[in-house]
């Protein structure tokens, strides 16, 4: 167990170092990006601790509280993919052309196949309510 540990906090420190040198290489020559790399690696952690932890836990806690025995599984599983689907599709949201180009897919507007996908959990979630619900009785 404890060369298991060692091997992985070297193999981290290793990824750190080098995630270093990428963050030097694209931040030092142009003082532009600084900034912008500064309020990404600071604005991401920060928005996500001051709104996406808070509303999360207090989603989960309504769910835990408000829901039926039988809806608490689906529900929380529904929310906990949501929100994930929201934050991956933030770079989309946030301007055009926030990613690199695929071809064929890039050219799309992103939401409403978001709100499609987020359709999708939602029908999910209620088939999973519905059959967790029958089988308990």
């Amino acid at each position: 167990m404890r060369i298991a540990r060692v091997v992985l906090a070297v193999a981290g420190l290793a990824g750190l170092a080098w995630g270093a040198v990428l963050l030097a290489g694209f931040a030092v020559p142009a003082p532009g990006q600084a900034l912008v790399a500064a309020g990404w690696l600071l604005g991401g952690p920060v928005v996500h601790d001051a709104v996406v932890a808070p509303v999360c836990g207090l989603a989960g806690f309504a769910v835990a509280r408000l829901a039926p025995p039988g809806w608490r599984l689906p529900l929380t599983v529904g929310l906990v993919v949501s929100t994930v689907l929201a934050l991956l599709a933030v770079p989309l949201l946030w301007r055009a052309y926030g990613t690199p180009p695929l071809p064929g897919l890039h050219d799309r507007d992103p939401v409403p196949r978001l709100a499609i996908t987020f359709a999708v959990v939602a029908v999910a979630v209620v088939i999973g309510g519905f059959v967790s619900r029958r089988r308990k009785s």
